[in-house]
């Protein structure tokens, strides 16, 4: 099997989660970011994750993939959701300070999506309409951003239990929050609480997915 990814997509991440708590031999192809007709032409439409099974076929929609890959050997390790409305106000809280954070920091540093000038060009114009902002004004204006973000995450995730409180079972929650938080990493000065932090590591080691300390801008 295959799975066509981005690695700064939180949506791949749901996926590549699921293959690395299971263990699942699974290829990971990193698509170009500006490739459409490489979307299109598996699945009808220009989304990621893709997932080819082993007849051949192809399945897209991340949580349908996590579904399709926890079942695969007739034993789903994922537990119910239960916080789907706290991940939600999270998500709503702090997604117009994160997206202007991420966006420029996914140029800065060496993606695999984006491996020709092309594909950065393509993620530049789409994603500096969806801010109304272009990438340069947006990272100058980092401080202000923090601040936004460091209050979202003080104030909406009280609720987060790590994995070693609840013996390593990770639920569909977890799957949902975690690919959002984990791409903070690659965020200088985000002040995150010291359970969430915890929580990133230890869901980061539990699903064998790298975090971006190392080359944080």
């Amino acid at each position: 099997m295959k799975l066509f990814v981005f690695d700064h997509c939180p949506f791949c991440i749901k996926a590549m989660m699921v293959a690395g708590l299971k263990k699942i031999d699974l290829e990971i192809v990193y698509l170009q970011n500006h490739d459409i007709n490489a979307r299109i032409e598996k699945v009808g439409e220009n989304l990621v994750p893709i997932l080819q099974k082993e007849d051949g076929s192809f399945m897209a929609e991340s949580l349908d993939i996590v579904i399709h890959l926890d079942a695969l050997d007739g034993n789903p390790l994922l537990l119910a959701n239960k916080h789907k409305e706290d991940i939600a106000r999270y998500l709503e809280a702090a997604g117009p300070f994160s997206s202007r954070l991420l966006y420029p920091r996914w140029l800065m540093i060496d993606l695999p999506e984006f491996q020709c000038q092309e594909a950065k060009d393509w993620f530049v114009a789409k994603k500096s309409k969806m801010i109304e902002q272009d990438f340069d004004d947006a990272f100058a204006r980092s401080e202000e951003y923090l601040d936004g973000l460091n209050q979202a995450l003080a104030e909406h995730l009280n609720w987060v239990r790590l994995p070693s409180e609840r013996n390593n079972e990770l639920a569909c929650d977890d799957v949902n929050l975690f690919p959002f938080l984990r791409n903070l990493t690659v965020v200088k000065g985000v002040d995150f609480p010291s359970h969430v932090r915890k929580y990133i590591d230890e869901v980061a080691t539990l699903t064998n997915i790298n975090l971006y300390d190392d080359v944080a801008v």
